[in-house]
């Protein structure tokens, strides 16, 4: 399965000793594993705080916030050019989010990654933005497709809220998490076709016919990044079904594979 040609993972994840998992260990070189085999190049992962461990997953406390930050620091030191990062940061602490955006951007994290630690279209998001503009950081947002309701635990956003933010900041790339990831992905693309700031990726563990068809035909294969999230297996089916969906030339292909993603973080961000 092993392709001889890049392949950018936008959208990745990798565990850490304090989350509460004894067999993190194992999580992290399964993934690595299935990457190789997959032929992923480089995963641009995030640490999320404790994941639920200490402190709520979405609203990860300053000090699990940093644990993650630092344990994802370290992944990055041992693996080189095959791991980039991206900056957990909760916006409800504003100073705090703002001190590891430095402290981490110095130490050569190339973006930053939101949960749904607060809606989208919220003004505490501003401040990060302004930083990510400054330092020309993409910023990953958590995103449910098709917010109707709320739910527990967290302040979900979907693609309008996202436009919303994206919109104040027409200098900042902001990428659309997991369009597979849960809810009607088919409000998703009206909702942001006209934001061209935003980018989706097609990470999630929905591998629905049609998905990637739809995508493209909205928004067009330069809009969208190769991401697998949690879910490997489903990042591979869906890298399996844009050579068939008859909708994307070679090039094409390669842009979701992984020149989009050079685009938006840079070719110094996956250099050696």
């Amino acid at each position: 399965m092993t392709p001889a040609r890049p392949l950018i993972d936008a959208h990745a994840h990798f565990l850490h000793a304090g989350c509460g998992r004894s067999d993190w260990r194992e999580v992290n070189a399964a993934r690595f594993r299935a990457g190789e085999r997959i032929g992923i190049t480089c995963h641009v992962a995030s640490v999320l705080g404790s994941y639920g461990f200490t402190s709520p997953t979405y609203f990860p406390s300053p000090a699990d916030v940093t644990a993650g930050n630092d344990a994802m620091l370290g992944i990055c030191a041992d693996e080189g050019p095959r791991v980039r990062m991206l900056v957990t940061v909760n916006p409800n602490y504003t100073e705090h989010a703002l001190a590891e955006l430095t402290r981490c951007v110095q130490r050569g994290a190339i973006g930053v990654k939101l949960l749904a630690s607060r809606r989208a279209d919220d003004p505490l998001l501003d401040p990060i933005c302004e930083f990510a503009a400054a330092h020309h950081l993409p910023v990953l947002h958590h995103v449910w497709q098709h917010r109707t309701r709320e739910w527990p635990n967290q302040e979900i956003s979907d693609g309008a809220d996202l436009a919303r933010l994206a919109r104040r900041h027409p200098t900042v790339w902001f990428i659309l998490a997991h369009i597979g990831g849960g809810g009607d992905y088919q409000h998703t693309f009206p909702a942001v076709k006209d934001m061209p700031n935003i980018l989706p990726d097609i990470s999630g563990s929905g591998v629905d016919r049609g998905m990637l068809d739809d995508a493209i035909r909205a928004l067009g294969a330069q809009r969208l990044l190769f991401g697998t999230d949690l879910t490997m297996e489903t990042g591979l089916a869906k890298l399996r079904a844009l050579e068939t969906t008859g909708l994307c030339s070679a090039d094409d292909i390669e842009d979701i594979r992984w020149r989009n993603a050079v685009r938006l973080f840079g070719e110094k961000a996956f250099a050696p």
